[in-house]
């Protein structure tokens, strides 16, 4: 076929000229769908039937065409190749008909027929040539394909018919096997089962029987083990319930069972697990209580062993023991090398103990329970802590000191309430004396403290004894055999020395430091609540007996830090609080007790006694270390004998004469005191023994001191150059000697005040401002005792003007006058310096006694010069009376020493004066 032509046709055809080959064409395309559809099946027949009836004209066609390649499909346009070709799209429709038109339009009168004419699709004959010949090239192209596929296709179908035929032998041959096997199964397989079923059946009933013997063993085992914990064989009995509980398990070992006749009877082939039956929930509740029963009594069994050795122990140590034990901890401490060791009271029974506890840790340790006991242990302890207060409490009740109030709830019947109970109980205890009080503390702390020190003791027992317990598996029977039984075996409880080991579980049971915590703990918080009903009672103590308490907390609190290992806050804040409170109560008593003691004072010397020398010792020797007697805690014994008046230190007094033992000495410096003086010595005492006990309150200490000494300086000032001891003492003046004990008073805390300066500087707390302070009080006593010695001096002058007043009037040349005794007021003046200088020389030091006399010369020179010059003398006769007062004074006074020549050089005054001679008028 050849190319059509693009020329036009001029002949328009109609539609139905082309009828007869689209109907041929139609069936052929009809043909080729089907086989492309129909080849995997089968189908093929049905194809080549369909184009084996071509007409005569294709046949030729095609022979014509065969000595030729045939026209290539790319000839034909891409559009009858879309997968979506659709003839009825109107694009592809107009791409097909090569923008055609159906219908001519009307010729144009423009005559523009050339621009844009479509040409008319029904008279256009090349078009249907094209589509003709484009039919034609694929019929040639699959007709190729076909006669190309059609060799292997058929050679194909040919093997799928031979598989046919082996796959209907093969279902015939298994038909007949399905038959011979349906046959098997009715005359072997059916009885067979039934044989199976039926000896099963029979090895049920078996297990059932076997099953029922076993559950009857554990019925009889478990109320043997009832009857062996009635008895308290409780090590049997535990062992048993877990031979008892591996039967019920059926875990037990078979080859014991012969040996454990009081459980098996008779042997068993097999045990089963009877855990599953509804009828072993009660026995297993009973084997439960019964476990409860033994761990309940283990649990009674370890707390009246370790509880009666905790009371058996504080009641066999006295206290006397106990505070030795701690005085002797106490000064090792301090660094002390005469300390008595010596081995405690509460280790000596150790190992008796670790035998009574050994089978009760192996129970507890079997019976699983040994966390459960060391709580309910723990609890007790606490429990007994309180307890060993408590005892030794006073009566919560008004049996010791009933009052109408109780008398009628008594007669009333009525209960008393928690509270009331309260409120009589801290009655009770504030109305200890200090002696009852101090017995009631020590029998306390030392019960507690031997109490935490045996509980130690029995922690480390505990904990050394369940360190080697070993846990064994409750599913495993290990029996234990002694070398006797090797030959013939006896059933022994499992061994304690196999399986997992419980050591971390028993160390965290019995955490020592957390058990001795709470027992410290609660401790502490009883005796707070007791030492916080007596604070008024205890803040107002004597030194002695406050010290003795201080001592015996502080000792207290170091045992309980000692046993835990940790310092507690409550008890140390009361004790601190009640401190605070002591010493400022303390100072306002004694300045209470100076200032009445004072008001009292006559101002007249004492006798230094030996219980002040030794006070004043202690003082002096504080310099460099505090004196042993300062901090001799609860060994009072060296404090009573210096209240008795006996010297501790014999070595002081004997250093001085009989005489000099009745001053007191400072380096050499005697000084004499009047009471008042040494009533301030004994309360500097209390300031310096507290500095020594209580080194935490130096500061408060210190300016307390501070403060009673500046009272003293600041009272003897009111009372003697203010003279206020004329009104509080009833003195009729305040005199030489008043003033020259009273500076021998400031002289003496003069000398003391750097002593307890250094004193108070070894505290660690004492800053460099604090000391300033003393130095400050120093100068205070100095320029009060510059204020006597400035009163003496001004009161001889006030006596030289009186007298020199009286001079003044007398007219030495009258006749009256001129035959006259000296003036009674330069003898009243004479007499008062020489007693004075008398009383100074006995009162005061010689250095200072000159020094006074020397300053009262010294004023007596300058106003008796004025006044012997000043004096109008006209005769002999009256220079010779004037002259008479001159050597008076020198006769007097001349002998003092100091007094630079007073009379000598009032005589050269008398001379030098120019009188008229006696027979001159005057």
């Amino acid at each position: 076929m050849s190319t059509p032509s693009g020329g036009k046709s001029g002949n328009p055809r109609s539609p139905a000229v082309f009828r007869d080959y689209l109907s041929q064409v139609e069936s052929l395309f009809h043909a080729f769908q089907r086989a492309k559809l129909e080849s995997e099946d089968g189908g093929v027949q049905v194809f080549r039937q369909d184009i084996s009836a071509p007409c005569g004209r294709r046949e030729r066609g095609v022979s014509k065409r065969g000595q030729r390649a045939p026209t290539p499909l790319s000839t034909i346009p891409s559009v009858y190749f879309d997968e979506y070709f659709r003839l009825e799209n109107p694009r592809t429709f107009d791409i097909v008909s090569e923008h055609a038109e159906v219908v001519r339009q009307p010729l144009s009168t423009t005559g523009d027929d050339s621009k844009g004419a479509r040409k008319p699709l029904i008279a256009d004959a090349i078009l249907q040539e094209k589509l003709s010949w484009y039919m034609d090239t694929v019929e040639i192209h699959l007709i190729s394909s076909i006669s190309q596929a059609s060799a292997s296709f058929f050679a194909a179908l040919g093997s799928l018919r031979e598989l046919q035929a082996e796959a209907a032998d093969s279902v015939a041959q298994i038909q007949k096997l399905r038959e011979d096997l349906a046959r098997l199964d009715r005359e072997i397989a059916v009885r067979g089962f039934e044989i199976i079923n039926m000896k099963r059946r029979r090895d049920n009933l078996r297990k059932l029987g076997e099953a029922t013997k076993q559950l009857q063993s554990v019925l009889s085992g478990a109320s043997y083990c009832e009857e062996l914990v009635d008895s308290r064989q409780l090590e049997t009995a535990i062992h048993h319930i877990t031979y008892v509980e591996q039967l019920a398990s059926g875990t037990l070992d078979p080859k014991i069972h012969g040996e454990l006749h009081w459980l098996l009877p008779n042997p068993f082939i097999g045990l089963t697990n009877l855990r599953r039956l509804h009828a072993f929930e009660g026995l297993s509740r009973g084997i439960n209580q019964l476990r409860l029963r033994i761990r309940k009594d283990y649990e009674a069994r370890l707390l009246d062993v370790l509880l009666c050795d905790l009371r058996r122990h504080v009641s066999s140590v006295p206290p006397r023991d106990t505070l030795a034990r701690w005085t002797d901890a106490a000064k090792r401490a301090r660094g002390a090398t005469d300390a008595f060791l010596s081995t405690p009271a509460y280790m000596m029974t150790a190992e008796k103990l670790r035998e009574e506890l050994t089978p009760i840790l192996q129970g507890l340790s079997q019976s699983q329970y040994l966390a459960a006991a060391s709580t309910t242990f723990r609890e007790a302890v606490i429990r007994e802590i309180k307890s060993l207060i408590r005892q030794h409490l006073p009566s919560s009740t008004n049996d010791d000191n009933k009052t109408v109030a109780s008398t009628s709830t008594q007669a009333s019947g009525r209960r008393l309430t928690q509270q009331e109970k309260s409120s009589i109980l801290s009655r009770n205890l504030r109305a200890l004396s200090p002696k009852d009080a101090e017995a009631f503390f020590v029998k306390v702390y030392c019960g507690i403290g031997e109490a935490l020190r045996r509980l130690r003791v029995q922690i480390k027992v505990l904990l050394d004894v369940t360190s080697g317990i070993k846990k064994t598996p409750s599913n495993v029977l290990t029996p234990f055999q002694s070398p006797e039984s090797m030959d013939n075996p006896v059933v022994r409880p499992p061994s304690l020395s196999m399986g997992c080991n419980l050591q971390e579980e028993i160390t965290q049971a019995l955490d020592m430091s957390s058990l001795l915590e709470q027992a410290v703990d609660k401790a502490q918080l009883e005796t707070t609540k007791v030492l916080r009903v007596r604070t008024e009672q205890i803040v107002r103590l004597g030194l002695t007996n406050f010290l003795r308490y201080l001592t015996l907390n502080r000792f207290f609190v170091n045992e309980c830090e000692a046993v835990s290992g940790h310092s507690r806050a409550a008890l140390k804040g009361v004790v601190n609080n009640q401190i605070q409170d002591f010493v400022s109560l303390l100072h306002e008593v004694e300045k209470q007790k100076l200032a009445q003691r004072m008001d009292s004072e006559k101002w007249e010397r004492i006798d230094f006694k030996p219980r002040d020398a030794v006070i004043l010792a202690h003082i002096i020797q504080s310099i460099t270390t505090d004196p042993p007697a300062w901090t001799a805690g609860l060994e009072a014994d060296e404090r009573n004998s210096q209240t008795n008046g006996t010297p501790a230190e014999p070595g002081i007094a004997a250093k001085h004469d009989k005489k000099d033992s009745t001053l007191a000495v400072i380096e050499e410096e005697k000084f004499m005191l009047v009471d008042s003086a040494a009533c301030a010595l004994r309360g500097i005492e209390q300031y310096t023994i507290l500095l020594a006990s209580v080194p935490s309150m130096a500061n408060d200490i210190s300016t307390f001191l501070l403060d009673y000494l500046k009272f003293f300086n600041f009272r003897t000032q009111q009372l003697i150059l203010g003279t206020g001891a004329k009104l509080t003492a009833g003195l009729t003046n305040i005199n030489t000697k008043h003033l020259a004990l009273a500076s021998q008073s400031l002289s003496f805390f003069i000398a003391l005040v750097p002593y307890l300066r250094e004193c108070v500087r070894r505290r660690p707390s004492i800053t460099g401002s604090d000391m300033a302070e003393y130095d400050r009080l120093k100068r205070l006593f100095q320029d009060h005792q510059s204020s006597i010695y400035n009163k003496l001096i001004d009161i001889m002058s006030v006596r030289a003007t009186v007298c020199i007043r009286a001079m003044e009037k007398i007219e030495w040349d009258d006749e009256d006058e001129v035959h006259g005794n000296v003036s009674p007021h330069v003898e009243t003046l004479t007499k008062d310096t020489l007693t004075l200088q008398r009383v100074l020389s006995k009162y005061l030091p010689e250095s200072s006694a000159r020094m006074i006399v020397g300053r009262v010369f010294v004023s007596y020179k300058e106003q008796w010069s004025k006044a012997f010059e000043s004096a109008v003398i006209r005769t002999q006769a009256g220079q010779a009376r004037l002259l008479r007062h001159a050597e008076l004074l020198e006769a007097k006074l001349g002998k003092i020493d100091g007094a630079k020549q007073l009379g000598a050089h009032m005589i050269n005054i008398v001379k030098a004066k120019q009188v008229a001679s006696e027979g001159t008028p005057a």
